[in-house]
């Protein structure tokens, strides 16, 4: 398991992002922060991509990105919580990630946001809603896809061909003469 980070990186970083958005996105993403802290007190803080602030525990558990109208909140596996309070109000569409955009003036449902959190370490450990996809459906990780000539991907290396069909196995997209 990794350690919290070092007051002198990332936590840091953060810091100095909070200090120099001196607006209302300053105040957000520090309550963010602090929420997302109480939820999980051994949730690590990084700095990725140029300056983004990360929070991880078995996992990427959500960024939180600022822009001129909104702080976003992503995370990284939201397809796959159960969001009862509605939170995610953004990149709904995704098949992996969900965000909340919390815009100025806008009150943070912190206990919603707790249990939101907790879920998404949960899924990261590897319970909770882990093994089911956005749409309820049992994903079908780590099963190999049949193709159509019986052999599946992972029996061959990335790159080389597969068998031919053989001649009675229909053939998609072109006229057979």
């Amino acid at each position: 398991m990794k350690k919290p980070v070092q007051k002198g990186s990332a936590s840091a970083s953060i810091d100095r992002r909070i200090e120099e958005l001196a607006d209302w996105r300053g105040e957000t993403l520090a309550k963010v922060r602090a929420i997302i802290r109480a939820a999980d007190p051994e949730i690590v803080e990084e700095w990725k991509w140029r300056g983004t602030p990360v929070w991880s525990h078995g996992g990427i558990v959500c960024t939180g990105e600022t822009y001129k109208q909104v702080v976003k909140m992503t995370f990284a596996r939201g397809a796959a919580l159960e969001d009862p309070s509605g939170l995610f109000n953004s990149s709904l569409d995704g098949r992996v990630r969900r965000a909340i955009d919390i815009r100025e003036g806008e009150t943070i449902a912190e206990p919603a946001l707790k249990r939101l959190i907790r879920a998404a370490v949960t899924l990261n450990l590897g319970g909770g809603a882990a093994g089911y996809s956005g749409d309820g459906r049992r994903r079908r990780s780590g099963v190999r896809r049949a193709l159509p000539w019986g052999s599946a991907t992972a029996d061959r290396p990335r790159g080389t061909p597969g068998p031919a069909p053989s001649p009675s196995t229909p053939t998609r997209g072109r006229r057979r003469h």
